[in-house]
């Protein structure tokens, strides 16, 4: 095993291209050098972990994370450290119990048309961002990212809870700087980085816990007021739990789908032939969705999980309270489950994928993501005349967790009405 890879996976350097790397980790299934983390590549061991109720997803487990290359920043935060954990950060019961609550409003059985009603909104939304692209009339260089991949979900999250339309300029800025506070900056001052992201923080939470109170009182049809007023077998959510709640779906949701989108369209510019056919048969930006999870996942790796008892895997015994990192990128390009795993194929048969996770911490956006995702892809084929990359590989976030383009330059000869 070559000396340090753990490192070598965090380092910048290969933030574009990290799965050469991921080979070479899957020559040991469970890998640990000694004082880090145990690290988990393969595809099986990984489902087996993400369904095995011994494995913690709550810090508050962990024995120590002295050796772990990214200690308490493990970048799959939600972004809002003021806060109670949300679902995402804790175990049954109290994991079941509030993401069963959040599901109620969001999806079936209680809400089965929630994501579907909202495509129309979410077309209008998509247009109306290509739309303005178009209206800037500087088709040589287009930054994806900041004109398209990165408004559009936040827009989207902001529509789903009821945030007024009047206040989405001031989400956006909110979630630009806690999504900022996810990626590391070496170049930036610390102090003055952790102050922004701490007003940022208050001043969203603060917000929210007005809108609530207003919500209680005038509910509207939106997430936010469902959650507030809920009324199930569960019982009510605490203000903290609801704020915890909301903060989670506007962090969360946000930045996984801007790597959905921005790694799939560099993927197609990179594969023109499929960006072709996608341009022709819309319905193709399905099982090109399902496929990019797999190849291109935006969530790489869930770190710091932690086993509740000692736990024996391929030989390996995993002690009790040891840091556990899951590969998810790697485990999608296991050739024992997938085959040629490195070729990007919209047509392969059965991708079970780990992209959106597995069990119960799957991931709770997942419909809305495959849903905004198809819907940006095959607008942005349709509509961007002979779109080509300006820089491949492009700048990278910093983010080897939550990893994606932080710019992704292209040019186009021209945007198609709508």
């Amino acid at each position: 095993m070559t000396e340090g890879i753990l490192r070598q996976i965090l380092d910048y350097s290969s933030r574009s291209n990290p799965y050469p790397l991921y080979e070479e980790l899957r020559k040991t299934p469970v890998f640990h050098d000694g004082d880090g983390p145990y690290v988990i590549s393969t595809y099986h061991e990984i489902k087996s972990l993400l369904h095995d109720p011994r494995i913690s997803s709550d810090s508050r487990n962990l024995a120590s994370t002295a050796g772990d290359p990214l200690g308490e920043e493990d970048g799959e935060g939600d972004g809002t450290a003021a806060l109670p954990p949300s679902f995402l950060k804790l175990d049954p019961p109290d994991h079941d119990r509030l993401r069963r609550m959040t599901n109620r409003p969001f999806g079936p059985p209680h809400s089965p048309h929630r994501v579907h009603d909202m495509r129309g909104e979410l077309g209008t939304i998509v247009t109306g961002l290509i739309d303005s692209i178009a209206e800037n009339g500087n088709a040589e260089r287009i930054d994806l990212v900041e004109e398209f991949s990165y408004p559009f979900p936040v827009t989207v999250i902001c529509r789903l809870l009821g945030v007024p339309s009047e206040d989405e300029a001031r989400f956006h800025v909110w979630a630009d700087t806690l999504a900022a506070s996810l990626d590391p900056d070496p170049d930036a001052d610390p102090n003055e980085r952790a102050k922004k992201t701490q007003d940022s923080r208050m001043e969203l939470g603060m917000y929210l816990a007005g809108l609530i109170e207003e919500r209680k009182k005038n509910p509207g049809d939106d997430m936010l007021s469902q959650l507030a007023t809920a009324d199930g077998p569960d019982g009510a959510m605490s203000t903290m739990e609801e704020l915890s709640t909301a903060a989670l779906l506007l962090i969360a949701g946000h930045e996984t789908t801007v790597n959905l989108i921005t790694n799939g369209m560099l993927t197609l510019l990179r594969h023109p032939e499929v960006l072709d056919r996608l341009r022709a048969e819309p319905k193709l930006s399905v099982p090109i969705v399902e496929e990019l999870l797999r190849y291109e996942p935006p969530v790489q790796l869930l770190p710091q999980r932690t086993p509740l008892a000692d736990i024996e895997m391929q030989g390996v015994t995993i002690p009790k309270g040891s840091s556990l990192w899951l590969i998810l990128a790697s485990g999608n390009r296991d050739p024992r489950r997938f085959k040629d795993p490195d070729r990007f194929d919209p047509d392969r048969p059965d991708v079970q994928h780990l992209g959106l996770g597995s069990g119960i911490h799957s991931c709770f956006g997942a419909p809305l993501a495959r849903l905004e995702g198809a819907l940006a892809l095959s607008e942005l084929a349709r509509r961007l005349e002979n779109p080509r990359l300006l820089e491949d590989p492009p700048p990278y976030r910093q983010n080897a967790v939550l990893r994606g383009p932080r710019h992704l330059p292209i040019a186009v000869d021209g945007i198609r009405a709508a």
